[in-house]
C-alpha cells in the first residue's frame, strides 16, 4: 500500500499548485464572471458609454429578437452537425490507425494526423477559402459530375470547422481503440460474431466516452468560433461574430450574447459528464 502523505508533502504540494490555480481563478474565472456581470448593465445611447445600472434588458432583447434566437439555433445546429461529421470520419481513422495499420505505420498516421495542428488556424481557414472558391480546387473537382462547389455559406463553415477540429476527435478514439484488448475482439469472434456484430456490442460501447470526450472540443471550439464564418461563411451570421462585432458598440448585449455559449457549454459538459467522458480527456 502507499504510504500516506505527510504533512510536509501536503505543503508542498499545496505551495506548487496554489499559483496556477490563483491565477486560473482570476484570470480566467474572475474575468468571465465580470464578463457575465457586465451583461446586466446598459449602453448609454447617445454617447455608446457603459451604464453601471442593474437591469435585465439585455436578456429580454435576446430572448424575445427573433434575429438572436435565430443565430443561436444556427450556431448549435452548426456545432453539432460538426461533431457528427468528425466523429463519423475519426472512427474508421483511428480504427485503422490502431488496430489495423501494422506497428511501424502507426507513429507516421499519427504525426499526419497531428501534422495539421502545426500549421496557423488563418492559413487553413484562407487555404479552403481559395479551395471553395468559384475557380478553387473543390469546383473543379465536381465540374466534370455536372456539379457545383458549395461556395461561401453554412456549407463551407462546416466543412472547414470539420476538418479544423478533426485531430482533436481522432485522437482520443485513437487512444480508446489502442487500450482495447485484442482478447476482446478475439472472443467476441469465438463466439459467432461477425466483424459488424464486433464493431456494434465491443469496439463502439468501448469507444464511446472517447467520442463524447472528443465531442467536447468539437462541439465547444464550434461554438465558439467567430473567425472561419467571416472567412468562408459569405453573409453567414454566428455568435461568435455577431458578439465579436458588439463588443465595441454595446459591451452589455455582447456579454448577454456570451452567456449563450457559455450555458450551452456547460449543460453539455454536465451531460457526458454522466457517460464518464471527462475521464477520457
Amino acid at each position: 500500500m502507499p504510504a500516506a502523505p505527510t504533512p510536509g508533502s501536503r505543503l508542498r504540494l499545496t505551495a506548487l499548485l496554489a499559483p496556477p490555480l490563483l491565477w486560473l481563478t482570476l484570470a480566467y474565472l474572475g474575468s468571465l464572471a465580470i464578463l457575465l456581470l457586465s451583461a446586466f448593465w446598459a449602453t448609454d445611447s447617445f454617447t455608446s458609454d457603459v451604464v453601471h445600472t442593474w437591469n435585465t434588458d439585455n436578456f429580454h432583447e435576446l430572448l424575445t429578437t427573433p434575429v438572436y434566437r435565430t443565430i443561436a439555433l444556427r450556431t448549435l445546429s452548426i456545432a453539432v452537425a460538426v461533431t457528427v461529421i468528425d466523429a463519423l470520419l475519426a472512427l474508421p481513422m483511428a480504427f485503422v490507425m490502431a488496430r489495423i495499420a501494422g506497428r511501424r505505420w502507426r507513429r507516421p498516421l499519427l504525426v499526419a494526423v497531428l501534422t495539421p495542428l502545426w500549421a496557423g488556424y488563418l492559413v487553413k481557414a484562407y487555404a479552403w477559402r481559395v479551395m471553395l472558391g468559384e475557380d478553387g480546387v473543390v469546383g473543379a473537382a465536381l465540374a466534370p459530375l455536372g456539379l457545383h462547389g458549395p461556395g461561401y455559406g453554412t456549407t463551407a463553415v462546416i466543412i472547414v470547422l470539420a476538418y479544423l477540429w478533426l485531430p482533436y476527435m481522432i485522437l482520443p478514439v485513437y487512444a480508446a481503440l489502442e487500450r482495447l484488448p485484442e482478447r476482446m475482439l478475439e472472443a467476441s469472434a469465438d463466439l459467432g460474431a461477425g466483424a459488424w456484430r464486433t464493431l456494434r456490442s465491443v469496439v463502439l460501447p468501448a469507444v464511446r466516452p472517447a467520442v463524447l470526450a472528443g465531442s467536447v472540443f468539437t462541439f465547444s471550439l464550434s461554438l465558439g468560433d467567430y473567425l472561419t464564418v467571416q472567412i468562408v461563411g459569405g453573409k453567414t451570421q454566428l455568435l461568435g461574430n455577431v458578439i465579436a462585432s458588439q463588443v465595441t458598440l454595446d459591451l452589455p448585449m455582447a456579454a448577454a450574447l456570451s452567456a449563450v455559449p457559455v450555458v450551452l457549454i456547460v449543460c453539455y459538459l454536465a451531460a457526458v459528464r454522466r457517460a464518464g467522458a471527462l475521464d477520457s480527456l
